[in-house]
């Protein structure tokens, strides 16, 4: 048996995958397209089941779509020690966000293949469905089903813009797994992911050790107004929904500014009736806050809402606020820290520790199991984007500290 401080992953196996799954819902700027449930992602799924029962994995498809690869260690009386990450990207996205911590998963069971490497606890890679969010809201669906966050019902229900089902869509791409969500355990989970911002390249510093993740609460908000004739109503008498939502956007922006690490974002709007000549009767806008600290965010909350009320005086329309997704701030587990702490250290790599201002599956895993979170450098800290970009060097460099981090926890159960 070859010592772990004797493996090394294959960098080169690792970009030839990167590059290949790229191509499975490429774009032409050179991002990727490959929406939850979707024919691309059958496709890719196809491609990720091929490659773990090459390695002789038992793959394992749960009812809302979490595929689990696991690799069988010494002691069968262990949960597995979880690696991943999703598959899916948003509509306009690139080749690294949640790719690279499942394909660097799948690296390090092929290096532990190669090297004859038997590890105590059973190793399991995870492909989580609808991380993203973009075609079924919230985020993180899958892995928040399986963690008791979201009910399958619930799950289930969830539609995309053209009314088709999260449920229907598991069913015509045919991943509705036999395994219930959350019957398959988890010991503890890694997850190696490109930072989406700009922190680890300014500094320059190659492994981001992540100690939580902040806290992030979506809603959807309607503003009502009249509609009217564009060219015989008088501006005294309008009741505009969308001069009435342009105000509270940039009202939104007041108020993040106002607290330190706070973001607010309206990322949708939806006007209706949508005509040049028809004064805007209807809006629907997303609205997104985040912050580290639960108290923070109550306090952003009641901002908005006093903004909306403040519309209905100013701009003489009715508005709705219902709050979609709360998922609070997370503190990832100390152990897990530790092991990619020294693991990065050992590898010789600069470490910055930080917490996640982007959701992950991790967040929602968090709250059943020890887990813990590795990032990397994206250039200019670009994600959700076509030209998001990661360097070779960088993806090597996380995922050796994954192969690390994960054989360094997994040695206390010898």
């Amino acid at each position: 048996m070859n010592s772990m401080n004797n493996l090394v992953i294959d960098a080169q196996r690792l970009w030839n995958d990167l590059i290949e799954t790229a191509r499975i819902g490429g774009t032409q700027k050179g991002g990727i397209r490959r929406l939850t449930l979707t024919d691309e992602d059958r496709r890719v799924r196809a491609w990720f089941r091929e490659q773990c029962q090459a390695l002789g994995c038992d793959v394992r498809v749960d009812d809302v779509g979490n595929m689990f690869a696991i690799r069988q260690g010494r002691r069968s009386d262990l949960p597995p020690i979880a690696i991943g990450s999703h598959l899916d990207t948003q509509p306009t996205g690139g080749k690294f966000d949640g790719v690279l911590g499942v394909l660097a998963g799948l690296e390090c069971l092929r290096s532990l293949a190669d090297a004859r490497y038997e590890t105590n606890a059973p190793l399991m890679l995870v492909n989580w469905t609808n991380e993203e969010g973009s075609r079924f809201a919230p985020a993180m669906l899958g892995s928040g089903v399986y963690a008791g966050v979201f009910d399958r019902a619930y799950a289930e229900s969830r539609a995309d813009r053209e009314g088709v089902s999260f449920g229907e869509a598991l069913d015509q791409i045919g991943y509705r797994g036999p395994w219930l969500a959350g019957s398959i355990p988890i010991g503890a989970m890694f997850e190696l992911h490109i930072e989406q911002g700009p922190i680890l390249e300014a500094e320059g510093d190659t492994i981001g050790i992540v100690r939580g993740v902040q806290g992030m609460r979506w809603y959807d908000v309607e503003v009502r107004g009249r509609e009217a004739h564009a060219g015989s109503t008088p501006m005294s008498m309008r009741r505009d929904a969308l001069t009435a939502s342009a105000t509270l956007i940039c009202d939104l922006d007041r108020i993040a500014r106002a607290y330190a690490d706070a973001v607010a974002t309206v990322g949708t709007i939806a006007v209706e009736p949508s005509s040049r000549n028809v004064i805007p009767g209807s809006v629907l806008l997303s609205v997104d806050l985040r912050h580290p600290d639960a108290e923070v965010l109550n306090r952003l909350e009641s901002e908005l809402k006093e903004a909306l009320d403040a519309l209905g005086e100013d701009h003489g329309v009715e508005t709705s606020l219902t709050r979609i997704w709360d998922s609070p701030p997370v503190h990832f587990h100390e152990d897990c820290v530790a092991a990619v702490r020294g693991a990065a250290e050992a590898c010789g790599y600069r470490t910055r520790e930080m917490v996640s201002g982007a959701g992950h599956d991790a967040a929602y895993v968090a709250r059943v199991a020890p887990t813990a979170m590795i990032f990397v450098p994206c250039a200019g800290g670009l994600s959700h984007n076509e030209e998001e970009d990661a360097s070779f060097d960088d993806c090597k460099a996380g995922a050796q500290v994954l192969l690390q981090a994960v054989l360094s926890y997994d040695r206390q159960f010898a």
